[in-house]
């Protein structure tokens, strides 16, 4: 029987650890505290045996990877981004450069939003969970959700055209 649970387990971790990391990722913004999270998280199912009975495993381990980052927090050391994750390997060096930079630039502004409004977009567009699915994780009503996400996103855009308009202020000097 417990080799039987054993596998079982085995597999939810397969099927799941990706979606773990990047919700525990979207709150951490740094990989290695994620990772961390991620073991933590099935550490303590596996010890509790609550995987077997939950029945909306996603959503369920989504919610446990939020919390479990969100109490992590304190703890984050906040790191450079790594360069080989932004580069694309089918770019010229320029364009390279070019993305990266702009990459950078864009997570600097998503960093720099309120919590309330950055870990609701990036559960949206990194983890692509449904507003329902993002309440359900976070705890608050769908409409929230939905309002924040919206807000969010009306940021970036102001945050972004305000950017731009400097560059090429910058540009016709």
């Amino acid at each position: 029987m417990a080799r039987r649970d054993d596998a079982e387990f085995t597999e939810c971790v397969q099927r799941h650890s990706r979606l773990v990391f990047r919700v525990a990722y979207a709150v951490l913004r740094n990989s290695h505290d994620a990772e961390d999270v991620v073991q933590e998280v099935f550490l303590k199912l596996y010890r509790n045996n609550v995987w077997d009975g939950v029945r909306d495993e996603k959503a369920y381990l989504a919610r446990v990877a939020w919390r479990a980052a969100v109490d992590h927090l304190p703890k984050q050391h906040q790191e450079a981004e790594d360069e080989a994750e932004i580069a694309s390997a089918h770019s010229s060096p320029e364009q390279t450069a070019v993305n990266s930079d702009l990459q950078r630039k864009v997570h600097r502004l998503i960093d720099g939003l309120p919590e309330e409004l950055r870990q609701p977009l990036a559960l949206s567009t990194i983890e692509e969970l449904t507003s329902g699915e993002i309440a359900q994780v976070m705890g608050i009503p769908e409409g929230t959700v939905r309002t924040r996400v919206l807000r969010a996103r009306q940021l970036l855009r102001e945050k972004l055209t305000a950017l731009e308009g400097r560059a090429h202020a910058a540009r016709r000097l």
